[in-house]
């Protein structure tokens, strides 16, 4: 995560026939196909079908939020979620951090211009927070072009080795001033699920507690959550995603919270909101 607070003019800020014979034996072959691809246990809902290789994160297992920098985990760590331009750490369920539903600051210029958010005036809806402006997913159209892109860094998380993706932003829809709808949020998960599922890489849900009922329509396989100790949310998440929580909390009351309540079921850490490197002076990480 590279988030820089750079001043952005023209602005909106807002605080996925034969013979008998032959037909016979091809339809014993598409059921033996069937059944071999089903998971036991499986949902019978639609969704974003997940190849055998893809691997979920382990339940009530060390973490660590390193995506504002890369450094050994460490002991006790066996989750770690990082940048998608850091490498993943040797021996370790790797979630790689993918900022999917708002642009970096130092992207902007890159994104076509019809692609990035904007209001009644034509001033492009920021986040500002983190100076991100937000993506436009309003129509399938626009949805798939952004996915297009997104799907390329998913792609690289791939081929570095990671397990999953952490598409962060899901809730960027709270933030467009009703231009987007947890409708176009969902639809544009799901597309990004399913690339990522292809590649054999499972999805993590970030935040966004209100659609943890859509978890399987999106595709979302294991969900990242921020403060949900402090904001009483960890109970969404463990329901919905059968306890596979990554939980990330900002303050040491928030860490108490999680780890009273969730401590023996979630994997939780504190961390310092910039999510730094240690040697610098604002470093925090505690497990109790």
């Amino acid at each position: 995560m590279d988030r820089a607070d750079v001043p952005t003019e023209g602005v909106s800020g807002v605080s996925g026939p034969g013979t008998t014979a032959s037909t016979a034996l091809l339809a014993l072959a598409v059921a033996v196909s069937a059944l071999t691809g089903c998971d036991a246990g499986s949902a019978p809902e639609k969704q974003s079908q997940k190849p055998a290789a893809v691997r979920l994160p382990p339940r009530h297992a060390g973490f660590d939020y390193q995506i504002g920098g890369a450094y050994p985990p460490p002991a006790g760590v066996r989750i770690v979620s990082r940048d998608r331009s850091d490498s993943p750490a040797p021996g370790l369920y790797n979630i790689c951090y993918v900022n999917a539903f708002q642009a970096q600051p130092e992207e902007r210029s890159s994104w076509p211009s019809d692609l990035l958010l904007r209001d009644a005036r034509g001033k492009v809806v920021i986040d500002e927070d983190w100076n991100e402006p937000l993506l436009d997913l309003r129509t399938p159209a626009r949805r798939k072009r952004v996915a297009e892109r997104v799907d390329q860094w998913i792609d690289g998380c791939a081929k570095k080795g990671y397990d999953a993706v952490e598409p962060d932003n899901y809730d960027s829809y709270t933030r467009s001033h009703h231009l987007l709808t947890a409708a176009d949020a969902t639809a544009f998960m799901r597309l990004i699920s399913r690339h990522a599922h292809d590649r054999n890489l499972a999805v993590g849900q970030k935040n966004t507690a209100e659609l943890a009922g859509q978890r399987r329509q999106a595709g979302l396989d294991f969900a990242v959550a921020e403060e949900c100790g402090q904001y009483d949310e960890c109970e969404v998440y463990a329901k919905a995603f059968d306890d596979r929580v990554v939980d990330i909390e900002y303050t040491d009351s928030g860490l108490r919270k999680a780890l009273a309540r969730w401590g023996d079921r979630l994997s939780v850490v504190r961390r310092d909101v910039d999510v730094s490197t240690p040697g610098k002076p604002e470093y925090v990480r505690k497990v109790r």
